[in-house]
């Protein structure tokens, strides 16, 4: 067993490179992701509510792949979503237990965030994590609603938590138990 930056053992028999479900495909990010992640990431209504502002560059886009891609297993465990051969997206965690996820705006309302959020879910419970954790804007109704419809539940809502683009934002903090009650 592996402990990750949250303190907990992790069984790394467990950890997998490609997850199918469905109508997704989970598998680890590579440097063919760049032009889908550079178009999601540049887009402002995609990164209305993420922690940094939209990518104003290729290059900055090129580097967060590529740490995506360089990203210690022991602490991270990302995935990109992909449809069709295609991808659309990430979702997984940048750093143990803290769920994170995006969407190329071409797939949003299309449920396929709510599948890869299950499949996930599901494995991030064979590999034995207690819970997962989320951090969302208030403002990000979309979110909340996916990660309720999933079984997480509010925690904490703190006010002034993130400073992006001098904005000033709120953070809803959630958590989904995945131990059997």
């Amino acid at each position: 067993m592996i402990a990750h930056s949250g303190g907990q053992a992790l069984d790394p028999a467990a950890r997998r490179d490609r997850i199918e479900a469905g109508r997704v495909v989970l598998r680890r990010a590579c440097d063919d992701d760049l032009a889908m992640f550079h178009a999601a990431m540049s887009d402002p209504g995609v990164m209305r509510y993420w922690s940094t502002p939209p990518h104003e560059d290729l290059a900055t886009s090129r580097d967060w792949v590529a740490a995506m891609i360089a990203a210690d297993p022991q602490i991270s465990d990302d995935f990109v979503i992909e449809v069709g051969g295609r991808p659309i997206g990430k979702l997984g965690c940048w750093r143990i237990p803290e769920l994170g996820y995006l969407l190329h705006p071409d797939f949003h309302g299309q449920g396929y965030a709510s599948e890869a959020l299950a499949a996930f879910v599901d494995y991030m419970r064979r590999r034995g994590l207690a819970a997962l954790k989320a951090d969302v804007d208030p403002r990000n109704l979309a979110s909340l609603r996916l990660l309720e419809r999933a079984g997480f539940v509010e925690t904490a809502h703190v006010a002034g938590t993130w400073l992006v683009a001098g904005e000033l934002c709120d953070s809803v903090y959630l958590e989904l138990s995945l131990t059997p009650s």
